[in-house]
Parts: C-alpha cells; sequence; structure tokens
C-alpha cells in the first residue's frame, strides 16, 4: 500500500502507540491503587476472551494465533511463579520464543482459520511445551542455563537473558520492516504489541499478565482498524471508498458539486493489455485524483468509475478544477508494465454509450498507452435537492460525455430547474 509520510506515520503511531503510552503510564505499583489489584487479575480474561473471538469473527488468522500465544504465555507465568524451581527454566525459554512465536504470524499472511497452517502453528505451539517440559529436568540443568548465557557483558536490560533481548530486536528489525512496506494497521499493532510484550519479562506478579493483555488489546484494536481500513478505503488505490463517500454526504450543506469520472476504453485496456495493466491504468488516475485542486475530495466509486466531491463550491466553479484535472490525466506519462498483450478482445463487452466498441487504447510511445477521462458534474437544484437526484443527473451528464466523443466534461442540469443539459468545457486535443 502506497502511503505518504505522514499517513504512515500516523498509521504507526494510532492507535497501538498511544496505548502502549497509556499502558506505561499506568501499570505501575506507584500509580495504581492497591484497590485495582483484583480488577487487574481479570484484565487478562477481559481482553483474550472477546479479542479471540473477535478475531475469528473477523477472520484474522494472524491475530488470532498471536493472542493465544500471549495468553499461553501469561498462564505459564502465572501458573509458575518464582522461586518454583521449573520457575527461571520457564522463564527463560519463554522470554526467547515469545518474540519468535509474534514474529511466525505478524511475517506471514492470513489464511483460513481451518487450513494445514493453522494446524502446522499449533503443533509448533505443542513442541514448544514438550520442549519446556523437558528442559525443566534436572539433569538438562547444564543445557538449559545456555539460555541465560551472557554474550556482552554490561549490555543491555537486566532481568531478561540477552540471547532473548537478541530475538527482540531482530524481531522488532523484521517487523518495522514489514510495516515500512505494507502499512496496514495490523503491522503496527504487530510492531507494538512486541514492546508491551517485553514489558511484561521486565514486571513482576500481576503486572506481566497485564502487559501481555495489554499487548493483547494492541491487537484487537489494531484488528478493528483494519476492518475499518477494509470498508472505508479501497485497497487497490488506496483512494476512500464508497461507504466513507456516503459519510462524507452526511456533513455537506445543500451547496456542493459531484463529478463523476469513468476511464475512457477500460474494459479494452484490460482486453487488449490483461488485467495487471488496468489496475495500473486505476492507481494512476486515483493518483490523479487524490490531488484534484478546489478542495475536492475522490472516492472509489466502483469498478473504472471514481466520485469527486466538492463541498460548499457551486458547479461553475467545480469545472475548472476538474477540466484542470482532466488535462493532467490526459498528458499523464503511462507505461505498460506487463509484457503479455492478448491478442483478441473478450466476447460480451459492455458499452457504456455508442460507439463504445470503436476506439481502443493506442500507443503513446513505444510500451506507452494514452489515458484519459470522461467526466459528468451536477450540484442539487432549487426544487430536489436530493443525493440521490444529484447522482442520477451527475451519470447522465457522463453518459452524454461518453456519447460526444469522450475525453471531456459534461454537466448537467440541477435537478429540478427544467433547464436544457449544459455541456462542460470543450476538449482541448484528442489522441491521434
Amino acid at each position: 500500500m502506497n502511503l505518504g509520510w505522514g499517513r504512515l506515520f500516523y498509521v504507526l503511531l494510532v492507535p497501538g502507540g498511544l496505548l502502549l503510552l497509556a499502558a506505561l503510564l499506568l501499570l505501575r505499583p506507584a500509580v495504581l491503587p492497591a484497590a485495582v489489584a483484583p480488577v487487574l487479575r481479570f484484565y487478562p480474561y477481559a481482553i483474550f476472551i472477546p479479542g479471540t473471538l473477535l478475531a475469528a469473527r473477523l477472520r484474522s488468522s494472524r491475530v488470532l494465533f498471536a493472542l493465544l500465544v500471549l495468553a499461553l504465555a501469561a498462564w505459564a507465568l502465572q501458573l509458575f511463579p518464582a522461586p518454583d524451581p521449573a520457575a527461571t527454566v520457564i522463564f527463560e525459554v519463554l522470554a526467547l520464543l515469545l518474540p519468535l512465536n509474534l514474529a511466525t504470524p505478524a511475517l506471514s499472511r492470513e489464511h483460513a482459520l481451518f487450513s494445514p497452517e493453522s494446524g502446522w502453528r499449533l503443533g509448533l505451539l505443542s513442541a514448544q511445551a514438550l520442549m519446556v517440559v523437558v528442559l525443566c529436568q534436572p539433569e538438562l540443568a547444564g543445557p538449559a542455563r545456555l539460555l541465560a548465557a551472557t554474550l556482552l557483558p554490561g549490555v543491555g536490560l537486566a532481568g531478561v537473558p540477552q540471547i532473548a533481548q537478541l530475538a527482540f530486536l531482530l524481531t522488532a528489525c523484521a517487523l518495522l520492516l514489514r510495516f515500512a512496506v505494507r502499512g496496514e494497521p495490523v503491522d503496527s499493532g504487530f510492531l507494538w504489541a512486541l514492546p508491551a510484550s517485553l514489558m511484561a519479562l521486565l514486571s513482576g506478579g500481576d503486572f506481566r499478565s497485564a502487559w501481555l493483555a495489554t499487548a493483547g488489546l494492541i491487537l484487537v484494536v489494531a484488528v478493528i482498524e483494519n476492518f475499518y481500513r477494509m470498508a472505508y478505503h479501497d485497497q487497490l488505490t488506496g483512494l476512500p471508498a464508497r461507504r466513507a463517500f456516503y459519510d462524507a454526504i452526511l456533513n455537506l450543506g445543500e451547496r456542493y458539486t459531484l463529478a463523476i469520472a469513468d476511464i475512457d476504453h477500460f474494459k479494452q485496456f484490460n482486453d487488449t493489455y490483461g488485467h495487471e495493466t488496468g489496475d495500473q491504468v486505476l492507481r494512476l488516475v486515483a493518483s490523479r485524483l487524490a490531488r484534484v485542486s478546489g478542495g475536492g475530495k475522490a472516492f472509489r466509486w466502483g469498478g473504472e468509475e471514481f466520485a469527486v466531491l466538492f463541498p460548499d463550491t457551486p458547479l461553475d466553479k467545480a469545472l475548472h478544477h476538474l477540466e484542470d484535472l482532466r488535462r493532467v490525466i490526459e498528458h499523464s506519462t503511462f507505461t505498460v508494465r506487463t509484457t503479455e498483450r492478448r491478442r483478441a478482445p473478450r466476447r460480451g463487452q459492455e458499452r457504456r454509450a455508442p460507439g463504445a466498441g470503436r476506439a481502443r487504447p493506442r500507443p503513446q510511445q513505444k510500451g506507452g498507452v494514452f489515458v484519459t477521462v470522461s467526466i459528468g458534474a451536477a450540484e442539487p437544484g432549487p426544487r430536489d435537492t436530493s443525493l440521490d437526484a444529484v447522482i442520477h443527473t451527475a451519470d447522465q451528464a457522463l453518459y452524454r460525455a461518453k456519447a460526444n466523443g469522450r475525453n471531456r466534461i459534461e454537466s448537467g442540469p440541477a435537478p429540478g430547474n427544467g433547464r436544457a443539459p449544459q455541456a462542460g468545457p470543450v476538449v482541448v486535443r484528442r489522441p491521434s
């Protein structure tokens, strides 16, 4: 996902970074009163039980497995408190395996909840539990002590084996790199859950389970944020989706301009160059639409269509900004990256308007093609201010732009004013 630096830092810090900061301020013996201690014991149950149910409902196998790892770690630390002889071995093994087990789902992709991958992960946890039981045997005290070996004297955090600290550091680097490449909320959640898990090893008593529950809370909130992003943002283009458009409409007054833009000959792009090139065209147009001037905001409307909303802007002013947008798209250089070209169009192609099948995308230069858009625009009328009427009028204007040659803007009359359709700005040039 391509995000600007500002947006990337926002996704990194919110909400995972804020939750970790709040936990650093609150989860301290000097801050929490003694009366809160019983509540603190139920905190992990309040997070892990609803969290696993929510992760399963949202089909997030990565977060579900991570929550299972954190819950088992909290259970193990509570079941074998110091000074139990086995507690030291369990703590050292857990300190090493905790970051590695968080890295396993964090660096993998989502898969079905009931799949061979899930079986392998559960089998891996079972093998680790067996390994802990074996290392707790007195005759294996020597090999177990290797987990607490000092690699660099005087370096690192006291109370956590250095080999475990190295595992945390390497996992943090891998998670940070993955987030920088993908920029998704769940990746940010895993990144912040890692230091929360480290704080659990540095704490004692009920605060250990509380910190592991905080790591789980960060992941749960991250998966909710990811679900919101999927619902309100288009994953392919990065633009707000149609549901976000309807939310934006709720905050508008009675004066605004709505434009619907459609990529010309988009189906021919797919048939000639393949769907991979079609996706590249969508991303290209979306990147130009995202920078529309005049206070406009672009949305992915569906298919090859986009909506541009100009709040508190009359139609005549919005048309100038739409014409600038049309020119920018027309003069954009687009290079075909795929080498596969289809020899013949598919059967049963749709045609939005008369003459839709007469032309195909032509090469602009070696490996390049023209990309143009047709735009229909409308504003609310004095007698009919409903959104459905404005959408219908803009869609009819788009239909006329297609019928009149494409690569142009047509503006519809304000709904309910009874005027004849008005054409928008005239096309400056056509591809040759």
